[in-house]
């Protein structure tokens, strides 16, 4: 149990494992969350926008049927209301064909790559309770590090487009950043040899 950042709401974050696709399905709703990605877009870049969502839908539950689960969710009570994809940066191929977030070295990092938090839920700390949750998986998974690519709100025009998290958040988690090949969206590591079980 965790209890969200600024909040009383008390959270239990658990692996997309396959008997919970049913909760991720009612948390990113028939369209399939950020307009239809179904958290496809960091591995098939924007193909997800050519193709059917429904095509995009049973890509990722395949993925999730085959495993191991490719992020975490954030129920309160039974209620899926938050989600973020972890997983090794490998498994996301489209992430070294963005210019903004090519590999600052070879170290083999997990990446914290999307989010989407319910409507009713947001701005209430369920990011960065997946943030701190997703640090300690990766840790027991003997991942060496983890790394994220948000928006810096400060240096952005725009603050619509906040899917892969928000610097500050990650910021308050450790996180630091390794690189910043436009001003608005750096590249951040955390190492995980302060994390605890």
């Amino acid at each position: 149990m965790t209890k969200a950042a600024g909040g009383d709401m008390r959270l239990t974050i658990r692996p997309l494992t396959p008997d919970r696709w049913p909760a991720l399905e009612d948390l990113f709703g028939s369209v399939g969350a950020s307009n239809g990605c179904w958290c496809m877009y960091w591995r098939i870049g924007s193909e997800y926008h050519k193709r059917p969502r429904e095509k995009n839908r049973s890509a990722f539950r395949a993925i999730v049927k085959h495993g191991p689960p490719p992020g975490l969710l954030a129920f309160d009570g039974e209620r899926a209301v938050g989600w973020c994809q972890l997983t090794p940066r490998d498994d996301l191929r489209w992430l070294n064909r963005a210019r903004f977030f090519e590999r600052v070295d070879a170290v083999p990092v997990w990446s914290i790559s999307c989010f989407y938090v319910r409507r009713g839920y947001r701005r209430q700390g369920v990011m960065s309770a997946l943030i701190a949750a997703a640090l300690k998986r990766a840790r027991r998974a003997r991942a060496p590090a983890v790394e994220a690519y948000p928006v810096d709100t400060m240096r952005s025009d725009s603050t619509s487009n906040v899917f892969t998290g928000t610097m500050s958040a990650f910021m308050r988690a450790g996180f630091k950043a390794l690189a910043r090949r436009v001003p608005s969206r750096p590249v951040m590591r955390h190492d995980l040899i302060r994390i605890g079980e």
